[in-house]
């Protein structure tokens, strides 16, 4: 794990603060706000550059632990992530909301430094991250209507007209990207360049987000502390529910180690994209996205440490 890696959680904490006195500055509010949805697409871009297509052929070679993993993601985390909503935030449905858009969207670059960190199997991760951002991008709209409709009133033309634009732009920029480098400048692109740029773009989207709306923070201060519950409950039913299928499944450490991992991490930067374009009317929804992933980075620093000291002990299929 790279030092940039390792501070993320740190970066992140210090663009939210800087954002919150940069928002004490009324004219700063306007431009910050125009900042935030290009940074995002920017970063997604990247995001979908990086996705290796070519492996997509390699998931039918992991069998039955990555068709597990798919269903943990899109199967019972939608049902999950709505349950824990109606017990933590039943009257907070912005925050539900944004708790329902966070976890229906699986992490498709993150995951891979915990996967490694955690000494899981990285070829089957890699195998299901075009898999995961196929799926994602086509149920998403999906799960708002079914799941979220349920919270607050929503049309589906309102989320798909919204989310199109933010979606397909950075997809047809990184087609067009990796259709005319060579395959040395795509090599260093995704290699060297983008990792580099990708984290400087959340933290400056994340600043920009509390500059845009720190009254809307100031005015709601409990929501840090509102999210902590829900979160918490999925990450520890998740790794449980991972250990539990992997043990009955007698499968071996580093595929137990992978399933955990993608079935933990998720898409934050994607969720809030999305967010800001189809609900730019509540910035609550958009708040706790940008809050969350200073909760989900260290919580994934443990849970991979955690399954570091089940590596030994592990029984082999």
């Amino acid at each position: 794990m790279s030092l940039a890696e390792r501070l993320q959680p740190a970066i992140i904490l210090g663009a939210a603060l800087l954002g919150l006195a940069l928002g004490q500055l009324a004219w700063l509010t306007k431009p910050a706000e125009a900042l935030i949805l290009p940074l995002l697409m920017i970063m997604l871009t990247g995001t979908f550059l990086q996705v290796p297509l070519r492996q997509f052929g390699n998931i039918r070679q992991h069998g039955g632990t990555a068709m597990l993993s798919l269903a943990l993601n899109f199967i019972w985390t939608p049902l999950l992530a709505w349950l824990l909503g109606w017990l933590f935030l039943r009257h907070q449905p912005a925050l539900w909301l944004g708790l329902i858009m966070l976890l229906v969207t699986p992490c498709t670059d993150w995951y891979l430094v915990f996967t490694g960190i955690a000494r899981g199997n990285l070829p089957l991760s890699l195998a299901l991250l075009p898999a995961n951002l196929g799926l994602q991008l086509l149920l998403l709209p999906v799960y708002l209507v079914l799941l979220a409709g349920v919270v607050v009133p929503l049309a589906w033309e309102r989320v798909i007209l919204g989310a199109a634009p933010v979606l397909l732009t950075p997809l047809m920029a990184a087609i067009v990207l990796r259709w005319a480098t060579r395959q040395q400048a795509e090599a260093w692109l995704t290699q060297h360049l983008l990792p580099a740029i990708q984290p400087i773009c959340l933290a400056l989207a994340i600043a920009a987000m509390f500059t845009a709306q720190g009254r809307v923070i100031l005015q709601n201060p409990t929501v840090f502390i509102q999210l902590l519950g829900p979160l918490l409950a999925f990450y520890a039913i998740n790794l449980g529910l991972g250990l539990g299928l992997s043990c009955w499944l007698r499968l071996a450490y580093p595929d137990m180690a992978s399933l955990c991992c993608t079935t933990l991490a998720r898409n934050s930067p994607l969720a809030l994209a999305i967010a800001l374009a189809a609900f730019p009317d509540q910035p609550l929804i958009a708040l706790t996205l940008a809050i969350i992933p200073l909760i989900e980075l260290p919580v994934l620093g443990m849970a991979s440490q955690v399954l570091l000291r089940l590596r030994a002990g592990w029984g082999s299929p």
